[in-house]
């Protein structure tokens, strides 16, 4: 039987003009996964497909009319509305014309931010909203790119996997505090310097605690210490998708606390350390994460 990636190939005849028996063909280059008699093919690179309650990252693409056009690695740019985030101040009023002459005032080209998926359009592009005071403009951070991640977590294929929690908070070591990692579920990660979580309030007090420093667009001052560790958490990250293991919560903080453990008593020929996990090294990291389990 034909599954997701075949597909029958015109039928053709053998020298005595007899009909051959119709084969299944692959439509993109994978690997082959038999359920029963069920054939399909698990494509080695594949575009992010959007479920509702998604948390993405995202890098603003267009600006135009009254919305952004946001890429998500999906196969079309995502949409968010204007009328979808959260005004500075917390105002709650009708967005207006002057509104839409300020877009880039809340969002530009280029500018990364953590939203939400509110709904999938009949063409398999999502719709975002970051009403939420935990969703926004992201600073102060290292954005990282998972080749061949999306959501969908196939046998054999490392990558950003749906979890009960997607964003969380790494205690570093080596005296650089806090740094908090963002998973989004289609590939795209975002590791920050820690800053302490909004305080939900309801839809009346917004005002108190949306400010306009939720749309700036400078950095804060980091130290070179998180600076640092925000690094190695990136090259944990990188090393396990190598490995193809998957990417949560769990497998992250046993990855980071087993990179700082070997570190402590190997160093590199340059007296680097454990900072790049590449090769050999990554694969010792993350063996030595999984075994601790």
């Amino acid at each position: 039987m034909r599954g997701h990636g075949t597909f029958n190939p015109p039928s053709s005849r053998s020298g005595d003009g007899a009909a051959e028996p119709a084969a299944i063909a692959a439509s993109v280059f994978g690997t082959v996964q038999r359920t029963n008699k069920l054939l399909s093919v698990s494509p080695l690179r594949a575009r992010y497909a959007p479920e509702i309650g998604d948390l993405v990252v995202g890098r603003v693409a267009e600006v135009s009319g009254r919305r952004w056009r946001v890429d998500v690695g999906g196969a079309l740019l995502a949409t968010l509305p204007l009328s979808a985030i959260n005004l500075p101040g917390g105002a709650l009023r009708r967005r207006t014309a002057l509104d839409e002459l300020h877009l880039r005032g809340f969002f530009a080209e280029g500018d990364l931010l953590v939203a939400e998926v509110q709904a999938v359009q009949k063409d398999g592009s999502a719709a975002l909203h970051t009403r939420s005071l935990r969703f926004g403009k992201l600073r102060n951070g290292f954005f990282v790119a998972v080749s061949g991640a999306g959501g969908g977590g196939a046998r054999g294929r490392g990558g950003v996997v749906r979890s009960r929690r997607q964003v969380f908070t790494v205690k570093a070591g080596r005296g650089a505090g806090e740094v908090d990692v963002i998973l989004g579920v289609n590939g795209y990660i975002w590791i920050q310097k820690h800053v302490e979580p909004p305080k939900e309030v309801g839809i009346t007090k917004l005002e108190e605690v949306a400010g306009q420093e939720i749309y700036e667009s400078r950095n804060d001052d980091i130290s070179v210490q998180t600076r640092r560790e925000i690094a190695r958490v990136a090259s944990c990250i990188n090393a396990l998708v190598e490995a193809g293991k998957r990417v949560d919560e769990d497998a992250v903080l046993r990855t980071y606390e087993a990179c700082l453990e070997m570190e402590e008593y190997a160093m590199d020929e340059d007296g680097e350390g454990y900072m790049y996990l590449g090769g050999e090294k990554g694969e010792r990291v993350v063996e030595a994460a999984m075994n601790a389990q």
